[in-house]
């Protein structure tokens, strides 16, 4: 599958026509076929959701507290994913056993930022879709409740975040928890622009992203993820990225391209594959996830000027040869030519933002068809946590002003 033209995303969002009711934020007509295309087969399902939504109150990470955290009740908190106890003695410290997850481990604080990441961006796609006020402002209701408001809203910080018991009181990889706000700042943003919260909660939620951007760009677990040599690199730039886009700070966005420049010829081999990510217990879904985060990283940081798309080293690797070696996998899995992931293997892959954000950055028909084909609004909880770029209107912006 080879792109069709190579031109930015901004360049080819300009191209399209779209007749907007400054009013309401709402979608009159769209030009452009493959948007008009992903809208019509979203557009129902996505404002069925947010119907639901529309009756779900704000859950924070204030709502449960694990007496095992060294922080405090706004303090997210998680824990390492592969540790386990000593069976050969319960009161040492935790083990690894990669691959295989601690089935006893705190998980609250995960689901309920998973949660509130698809409350927000379904109900940001209603309100982009549909016009209605009401969407738009519930949204806000839960936007608050994480970051404004001083009882329930979660500290600028993951100090805690992927504890091991009896080892660490929080990881530098336990940011890669807070992969699932890039599309909170993405409805944050689409809300913003289109003047549906006003002014003084937009500020205070910018300055909430803003604090979280110096943490990680300055904290020592920030700092070292950032340098980490496999996907926790990549999803650490796309924290970032989307954060300092929304919140206006262009030096980290500039930090970001370059990370992007930098972790991409280190960790993609010739063929286009990523070594250090086919080693793991999970290689395909592990593959899937990277890859998606350089499309999401692509699409967020390019412009006219760098365009991250075209961006190819002295020896040939690029994001065309990334896709040039996952898709054939992805259009049939059963060549996968290397071990199965040891753990759910069988529900991947998925809408995979890797199609969404190539198939419109490229104008190539074929990628959307692809992520078309898959299902809009899988369950399994593994999936959703691995899988936090679902809600493509969102990510139109030329479709909303």
């Amino acid at each position: 599958m080879k792109k069709t033209t190579l031109t930015t995303t901004l360049g080819i969002l300009s191209l399209l026509t779209v007749l907007l009711e400054p009013s309401t934020g709402q979608i009159m007509e769209v030009t452009n076929e493959l948007q008009e295309r992903i809208i019509s087969d979203v557009r129902d399902h996505t404002i069925e959701r947010a119907d639901r939504y529309l009756r779900k109150e704000p859950v924070t990470v204030t709502a449960k507290v694990s007496e095992r955290s060294a922080g405090g009740p706004n303090d997210f908190y998680s824990e390492g994913d592969y540790w386990w106890p000593n069976p050969n003695d319960p009161d040492a410290p935790f083990i690894r056993r990669d691959g295989e997850r601690f089935t006893d481990r705190f998980e609250h604080d995960r689901l309920v930022m998973r949660d509130f990441a698809e409350y927000t961006a379904a109900l940001t796609s209603a309100w982009l879709l549909t016009g209605e006020q009401r969407y738009a402002d519930h949204a806000l209701v839960h936007l608050n409740a994480w970051f404004i408001n001083q009882e329930t809203m979660m500290n600028p910080h993951m100090l805690y975040a992927q504890a091991i018991q009896g080892r660490v009181t929080g990881r530098d990889i336990g940011l890669i928890d807070a992969y699932h706000l890039v599309e909170v700042a993405q409805s944050a943003r689409a809300l913003v622009k289109t003047n549906a919260i006003p002014n003084e909660e937009a500020e205070k939620i910018k300055d909430w992203f803003n604090r979280f951007i110096t943490w990680m760009t300055t904290h020592e677990y920030g700092l070292s993820e950032m340098r980490r040599y496999n996907n926790h690199a990549t999803t650490w730039a796309v924290t970032a990225s989307a954060m300092a886009r929304f919140a206006g700070n262009e030096e980290v966005m500039e930090l970001a391209r370059n990370r992007f420049k930098e972790i991409l010829p280190d960790q993609m081999n010739a063929d286009g594959g990523f070594p250090r990510e086919l080693r793991r217990t999970k290689p395909y879904s592990y593959s899937l996830f990277n890859l998606d985060a350089f499309a999401n990283l692509a699409f967020i940081l390019s412009t006219p000027e760098d365009n991250l798309w075209a961006y190819e080293t002295d020896d040939g690797k690029s994001l065309q040869l990334g896709m040039d070696f996952l898709i054939p996998y992805i259009e049939d899995k059963s060549a996968w030519p290397y071990a199965e992931d040891i753990d759910i293997h069988d529900k991947w892959p998925v809408r995979h933002s890797l199609l969404l954000f190539a198939g419109l950055a490229w104008q190539d028909a074929s990628y959307i068809d692809l992520f078309l084909q898959f299902d809009p609004d899988p369950t399994h909880p593994e999936v959703l946590r691995n899988h936090p770029v679902r809600h493509p209107v969102i990510w139109m912006e030329d479709l909303f002003r």
